[in-house]
């Protein structure tokens, strides 16, 4: 193991061209070999790089420069197949080390690639440990999922329950919501409207968590026929119970924050017949408008989704959450907190 030079530049560029090959830059860096490049500079003259040699050849290097907070930055670490095994590696990671310390530096720093999941478990081995994740993205796939700033809704939703005994409902609201946590600022209890009192409820509005909650509460307490229903986002959902218990749910994009196994995709998919049996919809309208989709994009807007499955089941007041126009219903109950 060696010091490199500024006589060892071409060196240090050709072992670099050689680690490229095997583990490409990400794909957002465009220009990886000027970058590289530029950081065997900084490593030469204000840094520290190292190469390590077998018989007179160079078989590997490190490069580090000094990051932030008192650091230095391991950029980059390579070693030739032929001499792999050997100790190699950490021995210029040894070295890398020693140059921080006499710098006066606290800690080496690095990334590494996520599908290098070798190259992760030596830098564990020798002390790493993870302390941060980088997370990239390509613009037209987040513009795909995010929409733009104007088409982005605001969480709402409600809660709807098939009965016309207002009393009744109006005492659940008023012992189950002080419970939940998050403090919710009021609620509002609108009359029968076709077989259905709806429910909106602040904190339901900003913590869909929540509106799920309370349904489940509501379902159990009245024995009957409970329907959430809400947009969180560019996502519409709802969840469909019967005595407390679910029995179907859905959501518009399931795999918007992260894959999931098929099976849970299409347990969040409406299912028509159940909801036919349960609220007189039309089966064909249900899977007609309740569909899924892999991306927002694909759907309508979902303020306009969420009013168009309420008529489809035959749902009065889905198209607004605690904000809208409940307040203003004829006969509204007014629960401030």
């Amino acid at each position: 193991m060696r010091r490199a030079r500024e006589t060892d530049r071409e060196t240090l560029r050709s072992l670099w061209d050689e680690l490229a090959s095997e583990q490409p830059a990400p794909w957002y860096v465009e220009n990886a070999r000027e970058e590289a490049a530029a950081d065997i500079d900084r490593s030469l003259s204000e840094g520290a790089a190292f190469l390590a040699e077998a018989d007179g050849e160079a078989v590997g290097f490190a490069l580090a420069f000094p990051g932030r907070w008192r650091a230095f930055y391991l950029s980059d670490l390579f070693v030739r197949p032929s001499a792999r095994r050997r100790g190699v590696a950490s021995a210029l990671v040894r070295d890398v080390v020693g140059a921080a310390r006499s710098a006066g530096m606290r800690a080496v720093t690095l990334n590494v690639g996520a599908q290098n999941a070798r190259g992760r478990a030596f830098y564990e081995r020798v002390g790493f440990h993870e302390e941060s994740v980088d997370l990239a993205g390509d613009l037209d796939d987040l513009e795909s999922r995010l929409g733009h700033e104007e088409e982005i809704a605001a969480s709402f939703g409600s809660i709807h329950i098939q009965t016309d005994d207002l009393n009744a409902v109006e005492r659940a609201v008023r012992q189950f919501v002080p419970r939940l946590p998050g403090r919710s600022l009021g609620s509002i209890v609108t009359p029968p409207r076709n077989g259905w009192i709806g429910v909106y409820d602040e904190l339901c509005d900003r913590e869909p968590r929540m509106r799920r909650r309370l349904a489940r509460e509501l379902s159990d307490r009245m024995g009957g026929v409970v329907l959430a229903i809400g947009v969180d986002g560019r996502v519409v959902s709802y969840l469909l119970l019967e005595r407390g218990r679910i029995v179907d749910e859905y959501v518009s994009v399931p795999e918007l924050e992260r894959p999931l196994p098929p099976g849970d995709v299409i347990a969040l998919s409406a299912n028509p017949t159940v909801v036919a049996r349960l609220t007189g919809a039309s089966p064909e309208r249900v899977r007609e408008v309740a569909r899924t989709a892999a991306s927002p994009a694909e759907l309508p807007p979902a303020t306009e989704l969420v009013a168009t499955l309420g008529d489809v089941l035959r749902v009065p007041g889905t198209a607004h959450g605690y904000g809208g126009e409940a307040r203003s219903s004829s006969g509204a109950i007014v629960i401030e907190r």
